[in-house]
């Protein structure tokens, strides 16, 4: 009877030492999503040939569509003006050292500790980023082009087109352009405006500005400096004063709508 238990007790210490079975690793493969850049059309068949030559000459419209953000400062002695724009919802972001100033979509709103900006800041938010964001929101929805006499400035004659807006684009839809270019390299060269953002009435006084130097900006041709002419029945006269840009860039980053809402506190 011992033998026997001292046998069954010998096959059990030697069952009990042998290794216990190896667990199976499953390799699991790991699917990573490809993100999928979005396709941008080109919609330069969509405007006068002259129109999408000028679009062409700083970059190409389908260029300025595939960005989201468009930030630049503007140069001034008492501290530059910051402005962020959103390209898509035109959504807007103005920074000083003295007053934030922006609109969300819906309303213009301003923050400052005092009466340093005393414009209108529904008039004032996005009219920098107009003058410094052509030739491209020409391209904008409902607007109409039509072929206007050359601009003759010295001894050199500019082509251009008149711009105007359908009813209800925009604040100001009785507003007009008229843009000027280079007849070689189709580069805008001046452009005229009426302002009827307060009179909401059609005006026939034009202002007038020469587009004199440019910069690169992430692959399109924007201005560096404007500078606003005097400008009469037709006869283009001396520089009045001039804006100069610094610090741009255009990016394809969506930025969060809170930045253009009214802060808090």
């Amino acid at each position: 009877m011992k033998k026997i238990t001292l046998f069954t007790l010998i096959l059990g210490v030697l069952f009990s030492c042998k290794e216990a079975p190896k667990e199976e690793r499953v390799e699991k493969e790991v699917v990573v999503e490809e993100k999928v850049e979005e396709i941008i059309p080109d919609r330069s068949a969509n405007f006068p040939k002259d129109i999408a030559a000028i679009f062409k000459a700083h970059g190409g419209i389908q260029a300025f569509d595939t960005q989201n953000t468009l930030i630049f400062e503007l140069s001034k002695p008492e501290g530059n003006e910051k402005h962020t724009t959103d390209l898509k919802t035109r959504h807007a972001r103005i920074e000083t050292d003295k007053f934030a100033l922006g609109f969300d979509g819906k309303d213009a709103w301003i923050k400052q500790d005092s009466t340093y900006f005393k414009g209108n800041p529904r008039f004032y938010h996005n009219l920098m980023f107009y003058f410094y964001a052509m030739p491209f929101v020409l391209g904008d929805d409902g607007i109409s082009y039509e072929k206007v006499d050359d601009l003759k400035v010295e001894d050199k004659v500019y082509p251009g087109y008149k711009i105007s807006y359908g009813d209800g684009v925009g604040d100001s839809p009785k507003d007009n352009y008229f843009i000027y270019y280079d007849a070689q390299s189709h580069q805008m060269k001046y452009l005229g405006y009426t302002v009827t953002f307060f009179s909401k009435e059609s005006s026939e006084k034009i202002s007038l500005i020469e587009y004199s130097d440019w910069n690169d900006v992430d692959g399109l041709l924007l201005p560096k400096t404007l500078k606003w002419r005097a400008y009469e029945d037709g006869v283009v006269g001396d520089i009045k004063s001039e804006r100069n840009f610094v610090n741009a860039s255009a990016s394809k980053e969506k930025l969060d709508a809170s930045i253009f809402s009214e802060p808090k506190q």
